[in-house]
């Protein structure tokens, strides 16, 4: 079962909408990947860290930008692997043109015994809710009814 992974999606309101930041992962698995790739900043929990402090923590690696104010937790979702994701949110704004991703490493090409770095997250977009709907990788689309909801005060 892989660790458990705590993330936040950042939202704001502009002209009377509200938009929701999403990342597009980095690495040569996401390169030619749009539509149904794109997610939240999110990440492993570490031993003895609380699922906010590591959303905060991811999100900050991810995206090169703390969190301005207090998330809430929003919901908890399984995703398609399995991994189970707690999830907070936050309102708080970015330019995603700013983005500075850490990097992580793997060998590539494949069997060539050559390691490349490459950004956690590639691009970052602010979307509309049925934007992200179209965008957002299919287990994590539960997140944003949850955060319709608490938004509509149900």
């Amino acid at each position: 079962m892989p660790p458990p992974s705590a993330g936040v999606l950042l939202f704001r309101e502009r002209n009377g909408s509200v938009e929701v930041l999403l990342i597009r992962p980095g690495g040569p698995f996401w390169r030619h990947k749009d539509e149904g790739a794109w997610m939240i900043p999110k990440g492993a929990i570490e031993p003895g860290e609380t699922a906010a402090d590591a959303a905060l923590r991811e999100f900050e690696e991810e995206t090169g930008h703390p969190i301005e104010r207090v998330p809430f937790q929003l919901c908890t979702i399984k995703q398609a692997g399995g991994k189970v994701v707690e999830v907070f949110a936050a309102e708080g704004d970015l330019d995603p043109a700013l983005l500075r991703s850490n990097e992580f490493e793997l060998e590539w090409p494949p069997r060539s015994g050559e390691r490349a770095s490459f950004p956690e997250a590639e691009e970052a977009r602010w979307m509309s809710f049925d934007e992200a709907r179209r965008f957002m990788l299919p287990s994590q689309l539960p997140m944003l009814d949850a955060l319709e909801q608490r938004l509509d005060g149900n």
